[in-house]
């Protein structure tokens, strides 16, 4: 079974003496049975995405197994990153991430707006993580932009009800499992709402990816339905930028 860690975090975590290199990714999927992910850098995330050294290390995190995710900040000219749409669209990423609490734009503000249909009439998903935003967030944005695909990071157990009505109510919506630890939450969700519209990913290392892994493993649904969420879902959402 091929499997794709949708949710992958590079680089120095805050408030942590040492980050995760490349190559210390690289060996974490091989230890995990992984075969490729995509990935964030935690300067891009967690600092300016705009300021030249969280360039310089977003530029580190593309490899033969490790597909960049960059950050977007739809803002006014000069007070975002990148500085329109277009250049997102040019780069032709295959997920982009949005953080709309830590960087303190509006999702659905005037410059915003512009932003997301341009990235659902190419084809590019945004991910965008409950535990950081909330998921009134997320139902939100999918009521106003329809087309637009989004992958919810890091939902936690305790959402089952409101993750059951973003999926019921928006097509567009998929969510990751790695969080969604509690006995039979993932079984629930592919049984009502289709494997299809759940992703595998950790969010290491930021939250623990062996449980992840583990729970993949172990999940009482048929072989087609955990492949699907293993890496399927996450291709048929990235498209023709898929890694293999």
């Amino acid at each position: 079974m091929r499997v794709f860690d949708a949710h992958r975090l590079l680089g120095q975590l805050p408030n942590t003496p040492a980050g995760v290199t490349a190559d210390g990714l690289l060996a974490e999927l091989d230890h995990l049975d992984i075969d490729a992910c995509a990935a964030t850098s935690t300067a891009e995330l967690f600092g300016d995405p705009a300021d030249p050294a969280a360039r310089q290390a977003a530029g580190t995190v593309a490899g033969p197994r490790t597909l960049a995710v960059p950050v977007i900040v739809p803002a006014v000219a000069g007070a975002g990153w990148p500085a329109t749409v277009d250049d997102v669209l040019a780069a032709s990423p295959a997920l982009v991430r949005a953080c709309p609490v830590r960087h303190r734009f509006d999702p659905l503000g005037p410059v915003a707006v512009r932003w997301w249909p341009r990235l659902a009439e190419h084809g590019i998903p945004v991910a965008i993580d409950a535990a950081e935003c909330g998921l009134p967030v997320v139902a939100a944005l999918a009521a106003v932009h329809p087309g637009l695909r989004i992958l919810v990071l890091s939902p936690g157990y305790r959402e089952l009800r409101r993750l059951g009505e973003l999926l019921e109510t928006f097509p567009g919506v998929h969510v990751e499992t790695g969080t969604v630890v509690t006995a039979g939450g993932v079984e629930w969700l592919a049984g009502r709402y289709g494997a299809h519209r759940l992703v595998f990913g950790t969010g290491a290392p930021r939250w623990d990816d062996a449980g992840a892994r583990f729970l993949l493993e172990h999940l009482d649904l048929p072989a087609a339905d955990v492949a699907m969420i293993a890496a399927g879902s996450a291709r048929a959402l990235i498209g023709t930028r898929w890694p293999w």
